[in-house]
């Protein structure tokens, strides 16, 4: 028989009020309205005394964390001070704040940290590499050891389906009647133009000159293994997926070769790019390993996701001639780079 559980916090400590699941709404009610707990004013919920627990309620204390147990005890939380998830816990939003932008600041310090005085010159480059792994490990570590519960990433315990009621592959048609499948033609095309403007362009930004590729670029390849593997997706109910613009970009940066020698005040020279597949190889191969990994992945906080986002966005950006151009607008004639495109205007 399943009880009803309900829960209340006083100081620092969580009371559940374990109500059986035979007893009447109204006294329930009767009890909650009777001993109701309040402090300042603020409504936290219901604590039954000894003498009226046995049989309608029963009482116990524990500690906070026990909010994950009134939850899987199939109970419900109520009193103003609990939220519908549970009961509130302080400091959850400024940590994760600080958790935020702790980690866009720290990738783009580590990032710049190749350029600095400190360390020989093989691990100045080694921290610049690995930016965003040291930021991430950096910040997960600070996150256990500060103990505020902020938001985790959640990943499935499981290698299965997401639902019960379905298996790996899917069937087109369904329930659906006939008619659906002309239907779906009119969204199918307009997808199709977006899937192929967004490849395409991503494509497009890569090979372009600036980044002194020496092998041909092969768009049509591209475009049919996308093709290929959107059709798998969509039989296996999978998300859809195209050339992601800011981690190609990305990618493309971390590959970049400079000068290792250059006169004192002066910047070192791009080269060229490492034009390898190596790379993209083992990403996708510790991407598929990743779901042996939920163990270890359950404990990254999603703010330190969203912090990598920021950077990774903002990162990219350099580079870009049409965001060159925006900053030219508050820069001053004399303090302009000699853009070729500032001597000689089409």
């Amino acid at each position: 028989m399943r009880s009803v559980v309900k829960a209340a916090g006083t100081g620092d400590q969580h009371w559940l009020v374990i109500i059986p699941a035979g007893v009447p709404n109204t006294l329930i009610e009767n009890v909650q309205a009777n001993r109701d707990l309040t402090r300042e004013g603020q409504s936290l919920g219901v604590i039954v005394p000894e003498e009226d627990r046995m049989p309608v309620a029963a009482l116990c204390a524990t500690s906070w964390k026990s909010a994950k147990e009134c939850i899987s005890l199939q109970g419900h939380f109520v009193g103003t001070a609990c939220g519908h998830h549970g009961p509130y816990t302080p400091d959850v939003l400024f940590w994760s704040t600080i958790l935020f932008f702790s980690t866009f600041f720290m990738s783009a310090f580590f990032k710049q940290f190749k350029t600095s005085r400190y360390f020989p010159t093989k691990v100045r480059s080694m921290i610049s590499d690995f930016a965003v792994f040291l930021t991430i490990v950096i910040m997960v570590l600070l996150d256990y050891a500060i103990g505020v519960p902020s938001q985790k990433l959640k990943v499935p315990s499981k290698f299965q389906p997401t639902r019960d009621d379905r298996g790996w592959l899917i069937n087109p048609i369904g329930r659906n009647p006939w008619w659906t499948v002309l239907a779906a033609s009119i969204p199918a095309l307009l997808c199709t133009i977006l899937i192929f403007m967004d490849q395409q362009i991503t494509a497009v930004i890569i090979n372009r000159k600036e980044h002194k590729l020496l092998k041909g670029c092969g768009y049509h390849l591209d475009l049919l293994m996308v093709a290929v593997m959107l059709a798998v997706c969509s039989i296996m109910g999978l998300p859809w997926f195209v050339a992601a613009t800011v981690l190609s970009i990305s990618h493309v940066n971390s590959l970049k070769l400079e000068s290792e020698s250059s006169a004192p005040g002066e910047q070192p020279r791009f080269l060229g790019i490492r034009e390898q597949r190596l790379t993209g190889l083992v990403i996708f191969l510790l991407m598929g390993c990743s779901v042996f990994m939920t163990g270890a992945l359950q404990f990254i906080p999603m703010p330190v996701l969203y912090g990598v986002f920021l950077y990774m966005g903002v990162s990219s950006l350099k580079g870009i001639q049409f965001f060159d151009r925006l900053k030219l607008f508050g820069m001053p004639a004399k303090h302009q780079p000699d853009f070729i495109y500032l001597r000689h205007v089409p």
